[in-house]
């Protein structure tokens, strides 16, 4: 099966030999492609809708993958029992419920290897979530498909959560990217900068070439709004301008990622 630059992208990440849970699966096509390439040895593809679940199970019954592709109706973890996955993929969806889902099934969530995580919108706010709840990142890609672009992330579960408010901090505060927990050796807590939440810490440092693009995008159309509204007395263009000129300041201090 051949998968989109997005799809494939997000399937690139998993660790060989991890069985694989893709939530909101839609097609299926993630969990046939791992199984098909040998790099699943088992998935399971929920969904929470029934329609696009059986349109996944006719695509499963078509590639004869009915032994190593099981198919649950799922809010979520749901219907995911702790320990039964190595690997959560959650692709697709908005960042609320990317985090929605983690939250709401902590005991799930704690007994995975891993979670590929393919946020939609909100993207800093997910990642200042991981970061505050000690998920460590251990790879981040992005993707430009069809005119848009696509930031993703393979994070570990923190080994310990300590008891806490969820609450993802205000852009004045820095954020630590991993926490202490039980049977950890060290505890680095290495500080994120508000550009590095925004854009992702492993892009800017591997200086990703999409990110690049990206980043020029987002200078030269907030350059081209700020212009624009040059001029306008309205409290309304002032408070936008503000706003224009905090954003343009953080894609290019992106972008200073790429001087050096």
């Amino acid at each position: 099966m051949e998968l989109s630059k997005r799809l494939q992208a997000v399937a690139d990440l998993v660790t060989d030999g991890y069985k694989t849970a893709d939530i909101g699966t839609d097609h299926a096509y993630i969990p046939i492609y791992l199984v098909e390439h040998r790099i699943a040895p088992f998935a399971i593809a929920m969904d929470v809708n029934a329609g696009p679940l059986e349109r996944a199970r006719a695509h499963v019954r078509e590639k004869h993958l009915e032994e190593k592709i099981t198919l649950r109706l799922s809010d979520g973890f749901e219907a995911l029992v702790p320990g039964e996955a190595d690997t959560a993929i959650l692709a697709g969806m908005g960042g609320a419920l990317v985090m929605k889902i983690l939250k709401e099934n902590w005991d799930v969530t704690l007994q995975l290897k891993e979670c590929i995580l393919q946020p939609q919108s909100e993207i800093a706010k997910v990642r200042a979530f991981l970061l505050e709840e000690g998920f460590l990142f251990l790879a981040e890609d992005m993707v430009l498909e069809d005119g848009k672009f696509y930031p993703m992330m393979k994070v570990k579960p923190p080994v310990k959560r300590e008891v806490q408010n969820i609450e993802v901090p205000g852009s004045e505060l820095s954020y630590k990217e991993e926490a202490c927990g039980a049977g950890q050796k060290e505890c680095p807590h290495r500080e994120w900068s508000d550009v590095e939440v925004c854009y992702g810490r492993l892009l800017l440092e591997g200086k990703h070439p999409v990110l690049k693009q990206f980043l020029e995008k987002e200078i030269q159309l907030k350059t081209k709004i700020l212009r624009n509204l040059e001029g306008q007395d309205s409290e309304h263009a002032r408070q936008r301008m503000r706003e224009l000129d905090q954003e343009l300041s953080q894609a290019q201090k992106g972008m200073e990622y790429y001087a050096v």
